[in-house]
């Protein structure tokens, strides 16, 4: 009777760690990133496979030696087969509400899997506030689509917020737990060329198209003092793009986590930053340096420039008028 007990009671604690393992991972986690991922934790070097005299018309290489992203720079055949290697899972969020989802999502999904990371392993967390309406996808046995369900938010400023914390909470719960990497992307793009595994690093940011060849003042960072976002006239390095962000997930958590707590404080003073998300990004990698930069290839508008050699991912017509006025 003692054996049987005590088999029992065995049995009973297997399945009560089994049960609420992933429960406990995350709360450690969560306990954990109060602490672990804050300001100067990573640093730029060149890297062997980085040919930055490949292109020499455009910058290649920051002030604090990180590469920049364009074509002719890597050689895609090598990037593909050491994170083959590394048995690498790249993780893409995207976020589509209201109206977006209808207009933009099947486009951007049918098309990443054309040109996003093809042939790797990748994870798309799609945060929706309609489930139903998620397209499905025929994808390969390494690829697999997780469907997240949100809140809708009445203000298209309020989505963007809601990003960024909705973002901080699914790598928390989540993300960590399954991917090396992740990528964040607005749903109002295509693309159209490769993405591939050449654009990860620790620290991902994606050069604005539409600042890529203005002068630093010109640059629409935000300028009220009291704002958790303001940079001064005198401050900056690019200007950055909140549609493409990415890199590892605790450092893509510590990048939402830090604008989201900026956008809170603002709000609390009544002060709503000129681009929102994007201008707390832009605080956010000053005072961090991304550890690759994307060229504007990587994110563009399709206006003609002859630098422009190949592009990537392009953004779909801003029809906010009709999109956002809901």
């Amino acid at each position: 009777m003692l054996f049987a007990a005590l088999l029992c009671m065995a049995v009973l604690s297997l399945v009560y760690i089994s049960y609420h393992s992933h429960r406990l991972m995350t709360q450690v986690a969560k306990e954990e990133l109060k602490f672990r991922w804050r300001k100067h934790n990573v640093r730029s070097e060149l890297l062997s496979w980085f040919n930055s005299s490949a292109v020499t018309d455009q910058q290649t290489i920051t002030s604090w030696n990180a590469p920049i992203m364009w074509e002719g720079t890597f050689d895609p055949v090598e990037r593909d087969e050491f994170y083959f290697k590394r048995k690498a899972v790249i993780g893409l969020t995207v976020f589509a509400i209201g109206r977006y989802l209808d207009r933009y999502l099947k486009d951007f999904l049918e098309s990443a899997e054309q040109h996003f990371m093809k042939g790797h392993r990748v994870i798309y967390y799609v945060m929706v506030d309609v489930a139903s309406k998620v397209p499905a996808l025929k994808m390969p046995s390494e690829r697999t689509m997780i469907v997240i369900q949100v809140p809708k938010q009445s203000r298209w400023q309020d989505i963007s917020m809601m990003r960024m914390y909705q973002i901080n909470d699914l790598i928390q719960d989540r993300v960590q737990f399954q991917v090396t990497y992740l990528f964040c992307f607005d749903v109002d793009q295509v693309f159209v060329g490769r993405f591939g595994v050449e654009a990860l690093a620790d620290s991902v940011a994606q050069i604005h198209a539409g600042f890529f060849t203005a002068d630093r003042n010109k640059f629409t960072y935000e300028r009220n003092p009291k704002s958790a976002a303001y940079i001064a006239p005198n401050e900056g390095d690019f200007y950055y793009h909140a549609a493409v962000f990415g890199g590892r997930p605790d450092l893509v958590l510590n990048l939402t986590r830090t604008c989201l707590e900026g956008i809170i404080r603002d709000k609390s003073k009544e002060i709503e930053a000129i681009w929102h998300d994007e201008s707390h990004l832009n605080r956010y990698f000053l005072d961090h340096k991304p550890t690759m930069l994307l060229s504007p290839e990587y994110c563009w508008d399709l206006t003609p420039a002859k630098y422009i050699r190949y592009v990537r991912l392009k953004w779909m017509p801003k029809e906010y008028k009709k999109l956002r006025d809901n």
